[in-house]
């Protein structure tokens, strides 16, 4: 079934003291190939059928609305067959 996939992060100028946090792990465990890490969410929501224009229409609007604080979070809706 297909799904619609929204990711959220927080924007690039907000702090992430979560993905610090994991960064710093990281590199104590020896995983030296990252520079920084940044935490997000992930939200799929799984449909019937193919997703029409007015489904991601109204995708967006959930996430603008419900998903993601735009004052501090960013948003992108992809689609998986």
């Amino acid at each position: 079934m297909p799904k619609i996939i929204v990711n959220v992060m927080l924007k690039d100028e907000i702090l992430d003291p979560q993905g610090a946090a994991v960064a710093a792990a990281m590199a104590r465990l020896g995983f030296d190939f990252a520079k920084s890490v940044r935490q997000g969410k992930r939200f799929e929501i799984t449909c019937q059928e193919k997703p029409t224009q007015a489904d991601l229409e109204s995708a967006r609007s959930a996430a603008s609305g419900l998903l993601a604080n735009l004052v501090i979070e960013d948003f992108t809706i992809t689609v998986e067959e």
